[in-house]
């Protein structure tokens, strides 16, 4: 199983919001594209009135922190995440609407009757779910016939596999859904699979952030044992003119037509 997925480290990793965060504040501090990568999300749903959403994976809830701005008043949102330490974060991050609840969830098996949602949510997540084809089985049946759902993702030559060759750690560029082979595991569960492509990349100015990123990864968690310095210095010898320029390659799947799953 690749460290992206282990289930035990994934549980460690997500136990609360501190190094979910780390990464974030690298990518707000040094991305190319100024856009904010949740409102790039946000601007493919085209949410209307009477919607009922579901987020599976919510994370901080970040992306949702002007909700009324992307949630209509009488559509409805669930919130909901694996980890009840995300969940607490994300209560504090998303405007207390009437409209809007958290829940306690695994993706794989979701507490919700069949077609119960207009639209799904699963952004930068599936790839850390030990039983993907049990999960996007559960999006499916909790999917109307005409819903749809959205899940972004990362590709495979981007920062994790700028990671992975840099330090020699392959391991950490092991990703079971990515922009590359999640339209196949997808077009199991779903007629139609579309993927839009966001244009972004890295200038990282100090190293120090860029260590912190990659101990907070679970995927590099086989680096824990390495002296930081070490760690610090691999990543120092990619500066030209005290810059790192790192690739960046993220996305997302628009997925309609849901097959039965039953």
């Amino acid at each position: 199983m690749p460290l992206v997925n282990n289930s035990q480290l994934i549980q460690a990793q997500y136990a609360n919001a501190e190094k979910l965060d780390i990464r974030i504040a690298l990518h707000q501090k040094y991305s190319l594209n100024k856009e904010p990568f949740g409102d790039w999300i946000l601007s493919h749903y085209e949410l209307k009135p009477g919607m009922r959403v579901l987020e599976l994976g919510c994370g901080t809830g970040n992306m949702w922190h002007d909700a009324p701005q992307w949630l209509p008043e009488d559509a409805s949102l669930i919130l909901t995440d694996f980890s009840e330490g995300m969940l607490d974060v994300a209560k504090g991050n998303v405007p207390p609407l009437p409209n809007i609840s958290f829940r306690q969830v695994d993706i794989q098996q979701i507490p919700y009757e069949d077609n119960a949602f207009d639209v799904v949510i699963a952004n930068m997540m599936l790839y850390h779910v030990p039983d993907l084809d049990k999960a996007l089985s559960e999006v499916a049946r909790v999917l109307k016939p005409d819903g749809r759902f959205f899940c972004a993702t990362v590709g495979e030559q981007g920062v994790a596999f700028w990671l992975a060759k840099t330090l020699g750690h392959q391991d950490g560029n092991a990703y079971p859904f990515s922009l590359q082979n999640g339209k196949v595991s997808l077009s199991r569960y779903f007629g139609q699979v579309e993927c839009r492509n966001r244009e972004d990349g890295l200038r990282v100015t100090d190293v120090e952030d860029l260590t912190d990123y990659v101990l907070s990864m679970a995927s590099f968690s086989g680096l824990k044992d390495w002296p930081r310095e070490k760690l610090t210095a691999l990543l120092s010898r990619q500066a030209e003119e005290g810059v790192i320029a790192i690739p960046k390659e993220y996305g997302l799947f628009i997925c309609t037509q849901p097959k039965a799953t039953r």
